[in-house]
């Protein structure tokens, strides 16, 4: 054959000014365009199909925990609406979504709203333009709807490192948490708890874009969203190390960004660069590296003859959680979940402030649940129903002792 039979006899004609490209090229685009998305629509079906009974196990445990709620309320003639929508920090955060945030650090303890990262009273203001009813019942729909979020980044996690009866036990586990009413009130955990677990997840599986900028999303949630970005910009600055990736290198860079950002506003907001600090210092949250927690440790368990059955469970849900990061660390979990993890506790742990919350927490840190996950899926199926019987019965138990016995917030 010659040389010039591989060749075009003419060259392809050149559109006019102002046509379009040939229509050839114009339909392959659109058809890779569609397939991409054809492709994209079919991964995401296939997830939610997998994760459909860690989904279910979530529901029907969150759903047994508030119609044993309902019932000792209706015993009580107490409403269950105001316990989940209205009370403690969901009216804090309801204040933010109506009036804003103050101008003011003030002098007033436990009074300043900056106190309160912003992300979920935003959400909560711009939905309420287009959904019905209250703010209130805006508020508690988006901490249900991220709390399913949530059970499926988790579930996500699971499946990835260890298969799918890992994932739907600590999905379960995760959900029959004491404090895992949280899950469905107007607070901030679901939500911080979705953008925390899908970023991870975005960091096992090297799409490290959407986890730097779900770290970022985490840091303007809660203040222990510091903890996702140091998970990501950790885990991303190491493997640098090994080869440069222009993509790596800003996951790193964006995961804290949230977190610096607000904490900067509220800064140049106040006049005084520690400005977030103070406002900290007014709701007794000082650093004290871990002594107040020490010391109501020991007045709990050692000290007081009649403690409250709530710090009780506090206590040990510290305690259980130290030993969780132990056998963890032990097990060697990728280093993403040790850092996660590890931070938080940190951060729970070290902190002079109140104690009772502390079990809430660190709600969000259910890679400690891990090796209580593995350690069920390879137990006997009598054993294995045994556990996950007492947890549903335990979790329905705290949710209703935490909102009607328990005189303050969770």
């Amino acid at each position: 054959m010659s040389s010039t039979a591989s060749r075009p006899t003419s060259s392809p004609p050149r559109n006019a000014p102002g046509e379009f490209p040939a229509t050839t090229n114009t339909n392959t685009s659109a058809g890779t365009s569609t397939r991409a998305r054809t492709g994209t629509l079919c991964a995401f079906r296939a997830q939610l199909r997998r994760a459909a009974p860690a989904l279910l196990a979530y529901g029907a445990v969150r759903l047994v925990s508030l119609l044993f709620l309902t019932l000792w309320a209706h015993h009580q003639h107490h409403g269950v609406w105001p316990v989940l929508a209205t009370q403690w920090d969901a009216d804090w955060y309801l204040g933010i979504a109506q009036h804003g945030y103050t101008h003011h650090l003030g002098t007033r303890y436990d009074a300043n709203n900056l106190a309160f990262f912003p992300l979920y009273p935003l959400l909560v203001k711009a939905a309420a333009v287009l959904t019905p009813g209250t703010r209130a019942t805006t508020g508690l729909a988006i901490s249900i709807v991220a709390s399913f979020l949530a059970a499926w980044g988790v579930f996500a996690v699971g499946h990835h490192l260890h298969g799918r009866r890992v994932a739907l036990l600590l999905t379960f586990l995760w959900a029959a948490l004491p404090v895992g009413l949280v899950q469905w009130m107007g607070y901030t955990e679901s939500l911080f708890t979705a953008f925390a677990a899908w970023s991870l997840y975005a960091v096992l599986t090297g799409r490290w874009l959407w986890a730097g900028t779900l770290a970022s999303l985490s840091g303007l949630t809660r203040p222990t969203g510091i903890a996702a970005a140091a998970a990501v910009s950790v885990t991303a600055l190491l493997s640098l190390r090994h080869r440069f990736s222009p993509r790596v290198l800003a996951a790193a860079a964006l995961a804290p960004a949230g977190w610096f950002a607000y904490v900067g506003w509220v800064g140049v907001r106040l006049g005084r660069w520690d400005g977030y600090f103070a406002v900290q210092r007014l709701w007794h949250n000082d650093w004290d590296g871990g002594a107040e927690t020490l010391r109501r440790v020991r007045e709990v368990l050692a000290d007081d003859s009649r403690p409250e059955l709530f710090l009780v469970m506090v206590t040990l849900t510290l305690i259980v959680s130290v030993v969780l990061y132990a056998l963890g660390a032990r097990d060697r979990q990728p280093l993403p979940l040790l850092v996660f993890t590890g931070v938080l506790l940190l951060i729970v742990l070290g902190s002079g402030g109140v104690y009772f919350p502390r079990a809430r927490f660190l709600l969000p840190g259910f890679p400690l649940l891990l090796p209580l996950a593995l350690h069920l899926s390879r137990a006997s199926p009598r054993f294995r129903a045994l556990a996950v019987t007492a947890a549903l019965l335990s979790a329905a138990y705290w949710s209703a002792y935490m909102a009607l016995v328990w005189p303050s917030a969770p």
